[in-house]
């Protein structure tokens, strides 16, 4: 095989982040535990702005982003057993680990201080890690999901960053019947935790900033709505009245935190998911003294997204997402940007089509 194979569109000058270029690139060094696929469709990760726009920190060039990814598989390494040639699979934000640490012998992978991001990353041999809007992709069998028949590739795409991402602390803190769940920010992230906090069947309260996603949200099933902007007393009522929170707001200055955890019960949970490029805002010792528990979560461990990807499918949980042809990545990049987009861009391969579904 060549050494160059792999088509993407890419950044290739980093203070042009809307502008992408179709590249060559080499693909990761194939080994037995591989597993290649060709991509059908790859969603627009609010990662992928932040990477592009330099928030997160300088870019090198070019770059390939995209890390929520389906397809068909085409190779399979010697010792992979799970998968072969045909299968429908994804790929989501991690490509892989050290397999070796505590963290991934005790199905923790995605804390593994070694691991490797699906893009913006350097493979153990030195090869840059490219992401997936592009025609194709190599990952270790441990980062590749299988996706049920019955679940549209298009809709699983945005789920293997912006669904686990809120599914993994959903369920690992407990959401289900007899729960009460917050979801603060109902955008890209916000919007699964909702429909997947319902599908769990827990009570949920969706906080919003304003009143113009109130008939969305309702649409999405939560069973109440609590506009935060321009009402400083909005936590009073539910004081204590929370077994969890998850925040997947982008915006960090001026969050009202503090009310936040006083509306969790003692010892209930406030997990931070979203990933906003300011400070979020400077709390003092007595703000814990609430009993709540303040912490974060990163995306989720295969077992999790597996059984989220069935639950999906089991449930007909549909995302609202908005197609578009990989060609417009640019397009889509910007409105994400702009908070225009309800609520994931989905792109559809459009370099080499990929004719499944």
């Amino acid at each position: 095989m060549s050494q160059v194979e792999f088509k993407g569109y890419a950044i290739t000058d980093a203070n042009l982040w809307t502008q992408f270029n179709l590249i060559e690139y080499q693909p990761k060094t194939f080994d037995d535990n591989d597993v290649e696929l060709r991509i059908a469709y790859c969603g627009v990760c609010g990662s992928d702005v932040h990477t592009i726009t330099q928030g997160w920190g300088q870019i090198p060039t070019p770059l390939v982003v995209g890390h929520e990814i389906t397809g068909q598989v085409t190779r399979v390494g010697a010792n992979v057993k799970e998968f072969k040639v045909g299968d429908r699979v994804g790929v989501g934000a991690q490509i892989g680990s050290c397999y070796k640490c505590r963290a991934c012998k005790e199905d923790q992978e995605n804390y593994c201080p070694s691991m490797i991001d699906t893009y913006n990353a350097h493979y153990p041999d030195g090869v840059f890690a490219q992401g997936g809007y592009s025609t194709a992709i190599r990952a270790n069998q441990q980062f590749v999901f299988a996706i049920p028949e019955n679940l549209p590739l298009r809709y699983a795409a945005s789920m293997l960053c912006a669904g686990l991402t809120v599914f993994s602390p959903l369920k690992r803190h407990g959401c289900g019947p007899g729960k009460k769940v917050g979801i603060v920010g109902i955008g890209g992230l916000g919007h699964y935790a909702l429909l997947f906090a319902k599908a769990m069947g827990a009570e949920v309260y969706a906080f919003t900033h304003s009143n113009r996603k109130m008939d969305d949200i309702k649409k999405m099933g939560a069973d109440h709505i609590i506009v935060t902007g321009n009402n400083p007393d909005f936590a009073k009522p539910l004081q204590m009245q929370l077994d969890l929170i998850v925040c997947a707001l982008d915006v960090g200055k001026g969050m009202p935190l503090k009310d936040y955890l006083s509306m969790l019960w003692v010892h209930g949970k406030f997990v931070m998911v979203g990933l906003p490029d300011e400070p979020l805002p400077e709390m003092k010792a007595f703000d814990f003294l609430t009993g709540a528990f303040l912490g974060g979560s990163h995306i989720g461990n295969k077992k999790e997204a597996l059984e989220m990807l069935q639950l999906a499918a089991d449930k007909g949980i549909k995302p609202w997402i908005e197609e578009m042809p990989m060609s417009k990545a640019g397009e889509a990049v910007q409105r994400v940007k702009n908070g225009d987009v309800r609520y994931r861009f989905v792109l559809k391969q459009d370099i080499s089509p990929i004719d499944i579904d």
